[in-house]
C-alpha cells in the first residue's frame, strides 16, 4: 500500500486552475522529487496534498485512507507533515520555542523529541536559546524542518528547501534530508536545484503546465536527454 497516493488531482487558486488531473504516489521510506518549469504546479500540489488548497477533482489517499478534504490539522495528527517555503517559522521565538510549537497537539515532556531534532540538527542545540529571527538563512530551514520533525511524521513534504541559501549550506540541508529519510521518513520534495533533488530521489516526476510530463526514478531521469534539455539546463 503506498503511503501517499493522488490520482486525477486538478486544483488552483479561485477560478484560475493550476493542476489538471495530476496523479503521483509515495512509498513508505522514499524520497520523491518534484521538478519542473516555474509556474508548473510544484508547490500547488503541495498545498493542496496537506489541504491548504481545495482539491476540485480527484482523490488524495494517506494511508490507506481518503483524505481528499481533510484539513491539515487532521493530517498532521494522521502523520504528514509540510514545511513551506516561506513563512515556515517564528521569527520573534527562540529555536527550542519553535520545536516546541510544532508539538502543539501534543501534552507532557518533550525533552526527548528536542533530542532527536538536535541530534539531526547539532547547530540548533548550540543557538536553542537564539531568536530564530537573528538566525541564517540556513539556520532557519533548520528550524523549519525540525519543527515539522517534533511529530514524528510518516511523511515530510518540503518545498524548496534549499531556496536562497548559499551552496555550501545547500549541500548541508541535503545531507541532513538524506538522514531524515534513513530514519524512516518519507520525503516528498520540491527543489529549485532539480540535478540534486533527481541524484537523491528514489523516483521522481516532473510537472509542466499542470500536468504529469516524465514519471521514474530519479537517476533515470537524470540521464534522460529531453529532461536535460527542457528542465536541467542541457
Amino acid at each position: 500500500m503506498s503511503l501517499l497516493k493522488a490520482e486525477g488531482v486538478s486544483g488552483g487558486y479561485g477560478d484560475l486552475e493550476v493542476l489538471r488531473d495530476v496523479s503521483i504516489r509515495v512509498e513508505p521510506g522514499e524520497i520523491v522529487s518534484l521538478i519542473g518549469p516555474n509556474g508548473a504546479g510544484k508547490s500547488t500540489l503541495l498545498k493542496t496534498l496537506f489541504g491548504l488548497l481545495r482539491c476540485r477533482r480527484g482523490v488524495i489517499r494517506f494511508k490507506g485512507e481518503e483524505v481528499t478534504h481533510a484539513l491539515p490539522e487532521a493530517l498532521v495528527r494522521k502523520g504528514m507533515a509540510y514545511v513551506p517555503q516561506v513563512d515556515n517559522v517564528f521569527p520573534s521565538l527562540s529555536a527550542e520555542e519553535n520545536l516546541e510549537m510544532g508539538a502543539f497537539v501534543l501534552s507532557g515532556d518533550l525533552k526527548e523529541r528536542k533530542e532527536r531534532v538536535f541530534r539531526l540538527f547539532p547547530r540548533l542545540r548550540e543557538r536553542r536559546h537564539q531568536r530564530v529571527g537573528r538566525m541564517s538563512g540556513g539556520e532557519r530551514q533548520m528550524v523549519a524542518i525540525g519543527r515539522a520533525l517534533m511529530l514524528d511524521p510518516e511523511l515530510l513534504m518540503l518545498d524548496e528547501p534549499s531556496a536562497g541559501l548559499a551552496p555550501v549550506l545547500v549541500d548541508h540541508i541535503f545531507e541532513q534530508i538524506l538522514a531524515i529519510n534513513r530514519t524512516g521518513v518519507a520525503i516528498l520534495m520540491v527543489e529549485q536545484n532539480a540535478k540534486k533533488s533527481l541524484e537523491l530521489a528514489h523516483r521522481a516526476y516532473v510537472l509542466a503546465a499542470g500536468q504529469n510530463r516524465f514519471e521514474g526514478p530519479g537517476p533515470e531521469l537524470l540521464t534522460n536527454p529531453e529532461i536535460g534539455r527542457l528542465y536541467l539546463g542541457g
